[in-house]
């Protein structure tokens, strides 16, 4: 049976997987196989249809890397917390820390190759890379916002076309200019982190969006100074931004040699590391904050055709930490639409990934830091996280929705025949299915544990994991958990 707006009250609990922790990544669906890892340090294949195990992989045995210390608290093993890139007969993964990617056999998990993108301590990958014609694209990221100022910062993110048979490196761009790997009056920051990177093949592009700067040069720094408590529109130019700042941006590379194609950058000046900007008591020696720090786009744009003024228009929409929702035209990155879908929060915002059925653009909004959220169309003020759906053709909130369990959204959304799916980061571990018409809550569950991640949707049954006991500079004080659900229509 299909989901649909019908069905999906029917969904029942078919089968459950136990790994033993946190499962946080959207499992990838290939040929009646579920492939996904686990914050214990494995790789798993599982059987769509019975959650019967087909092999699994302990990551650190398998490679020979071993996760820098201290990267991440309570987890000090090698992980992956990415989704799997089925790539023909191999399986792409990306690593927690450090920055490397692996290949393994799909049928058995063997390994095939291992490659480290970025050896710089901090750097990871958290995005699930998108494989097309025999390449595997993939950012890198990093912690190192979390270090302390007088030790901050040297990373730069960086975006990588690799051979997917070999993992030889064939191209890759950095976000920020050179800073010859030393700290100080530098650029640094610019990771790309969230969903995964979309191909437009008849343009040559694929679409990435980058996070905030951790430290820029003096004269950047004087200028926001001078600026300080400016107020106007989110699209106004910023006079310190320069133009070789990808920072908060959303990008287009060509695909044969990597060179950007445009990109647009939002919200200004935004220098930030965690002991700065969540902080009541900030250092001195700080850099001056933007309004709304740390407004990453912790997602990839989608893409989308619409159809305005009689003629179809191919688009990417990407949502940001700041609340806001940016729609740009494919060929040349003008602005057609932006919307505030929801509050800013330090965490979200909007994050991890959006979904569309390009007739609507769905989004989490996090809002991590509690702030009214005013839901339309009823006009009730919830400070809880929740959803919203958009006119993808210019960005109207159509409706919003508080979740239920009166707690944050991190997990990203997806969506499937009229019906979205999402979770809840409440200690219950809600999830739910969404009429992405109006927004009523169609069915909910409860997994048991903080649901991090988002849905996988195949063949009448949705895939999710639980679990997100995990802390990197500040807890998020959510549960734990251990398995694979499955749920079917």
């Amino acid at each position: 049976r299909k989901i649909s707006p019908k069905t999906a009250p029917n969904l029942r609990l078919k089968w459950k997987f136990y790994a033993g922790r946190d499962i946080s990544a959207t499992p990838a669906i290939y040929d009646g196989t579920l492939y996904f890892p686990s914050w214990n340090g494995n790789i798993y294949a599982v059987k769509e249809g019975d959650g019967s195990l087909v092999w699994k992989q302990y990551l650190q045995n398998l490679t020979g890397l071993n996760a820098p210390e201290g990267l991440v608290e309570n987890v000090n093993i090698t992980v992956s917390r990415s989704t799997p890139t089925v790539a023909g007969d191999l399986l792409i993964i990306g690593l927690y820390g450090p920055a490397a990617v692996i290949a393994v056999k799909r049928t058995t998990g063997e390994l095939v190759w291992k490659i480290t993108l970025d050896y710089h301590p901090k750097a990871l990958i958290t995005m699930s890379g998108t494989y097309y014609n025999r390449a595997y694209y993939v950012g890198t990221s990093s912690l190192e916002s979390l270090v302390p100022l007088e030790k901050c910062c040297t990373f730069r993110g960086s975006f990588v076309k690799m051979n997917a048979r070999s993992g030889a490196i064939l191209w890759r761009t950095y976000m920020l200019p050179d800073n010859n790997n030393t700290k100080g009056d530098q650029y640094t920051g610019a990771a790309i982190w969230g969903s995964s990177p979309s191909i437009d093949d008849k343009r040559n592009h694929v679409y990435i969006a980058t996070g905030n700067l951790y430290s820029a040069p003096l004269r950047i720094r004087q200028c926001r100074e001078r600026q300080m408590n400016r107020t106007g529109e989110p699209t106004q130019p910023d006079e310190c931004v320069e133009p070789d700042n990808h920072s908060n941006s959303i990008l287009a590379l060509d695909l044969d040699s990597g060179k950007i194609r445009w990109y647009h950058l939002f919200g200004g000046y935004d220098v930030s590391i965690i002991e700065c900007s969540d902080s009541s008591n900030p250092s001195p020696d700080c850099p001056p904050q933007a309004d709304q720090p740390d407004v990453d786009f912790g997602e990839s744009p989608i893409m989308l055709t619409i159809y305005v003024n009689r003629t179809w228009k191919d688009i990417v929409v990407a949502v940001q930490k700041s609340g806001y929702a940016w729609a740009l035209d494919r060929n040349n990155g003008n602005l057609l639409w932006y919307t505030k879908a929801g509050p800013y929060g330090l965490a979200g915002g909007g994050s991890w990934g959006a979904a569309s059925d390009e007739k609507r653009v769905y989004t989490n909004i996090v809002n991590s830091d509690a702030k009214n959220f005013t839901l339309a169309p009823s006009n009730m003020i919830t400070t809880a996280g929740g959803w919203v759906a958009m006119d993808a053709r210019n960005g109207r909130v159509l409706w919003s929705t508080a979740n239920p369990s009166n707690s944050t959204a991190y997990g990203p959304v997806s969506v499937a025949n009229e019906v979205l799916f999402a979770g809840s980061t409440d200690r219950m571990g809600s999830i739910y299915a969404i009429d992405a018409k109006s927004g009523k809550i169609l069915w909910s569950y409860q997994t048991g544990g903080s649901v991090y991640g988002g849905m996988s949707i195949s063949n009448g049954c949705i895939y999710v994991g639980h679990g997100y006991n995990v802390a990197y500079g500040y807890s998020l004080n959510l549960t734990g958990g251990t398995s694979l659900f499955a749920f079917c229509a």
